[in-house]
């Protein structure tokens, strides 16, 4: 019995201790983080294409992940991000790989505007590290702010995928020895509040030695979209 009024009592203190220093839920928090993930959606442009190359489709990109918020400044207007995330992004154009017999030497590519095809198409996946220096008005008082967020980003290849496909013949190649494995560039996003504006320019090419007639395909990609935040 003694060891019941015991509990009794002692969930009776603790009660009274809650409610002495309960804790405030709607308290504003001046130590607040813009911890966010995210969603991308874009269009890809590749650059410095040879003139027979032709992007005869659109080429769409989808982007997501995570982004830790560390700011830098009393008023925390200023932050370093640092995130995780996955890109997948497709190429449709007149760029034609055949596989070569040889394990030691590159596949075989080609541009051919007379060829008749129904798809061909580059398709890449890639696990992402973004580095970005942040800007917004926020305060603690409200999540609805202008940013710009700007910073470097390497990606690294995890999968990759050509097809073609015609009325006479279909295939695939996946796992293109040529392609490069890690790709590196600039971004930009810009906006308020979950809309905003996204651009990103790879530095170095898709491909690190693919060739055709000799000259090397140093195709790198330029996507614009937008880009959602959420909280």
């Amino acid at each position: 019995m003694r060891f019941y009024q015991s509990i009794i009592f002692f969930l009776f203190g603790l009660s009274v201790f809650a409610q002495k220093d309960s804790i405030d839920f709607n308290a504003l928090d001046s130590l607040y983080r813009e911890d966010q993930f995210y969603i991308g959606l874009t269009f890809n442009k590749l650059q410095n294409a040879p003139k027979e190359l032709i992007q005869n489709k659109f080429s769409p990109g989808f982007f997501a992940g995570f982004i830790r918020d560390m700011p830098i400044n009393k008023t925390r207007t200023w932050a370093i991000g640092i995130g995780l995330g996955y890109s997948f992004n497709n190429y449709n154009t007149n760029l034609f790989i055949t596989e070569s017999t040889s394990s030691s030497s590159s596949n075989n590519y080609d541009f051919d505007t007379t060829v008749s095809y129904d798809k061909n198409k580059l398709s890449l996946h890639y696990i992402e590290l973004p580095l970005e220096i942040r800007w917004r008005n926020s305060t603690p008082e409200s999540h609805i702010f202008w940013r710009i967020y700007t910073g470097f980003k390497l990606s690294y290849l995890v999968y990759d995928k050509y097809k073609f496909s015609s009325q006479e013949t279909a295939y695939k190649i996946i796992g293109n020895k040529d392609l490069n494995k890690l790709l590196y560039g600039f971004y930009i996003a810009a906006g308020r509040n979950t809309w905003n504006a996204y651009a990103y320019y790879g530095i170095n090419p898709i491909f690190k030695s693919a060739k055709t007639n000799g000259n090397p395909i140093e195709l790198n990609t330029f996507n614009l979209g937008l880009m959602f935040y959420i909280l």
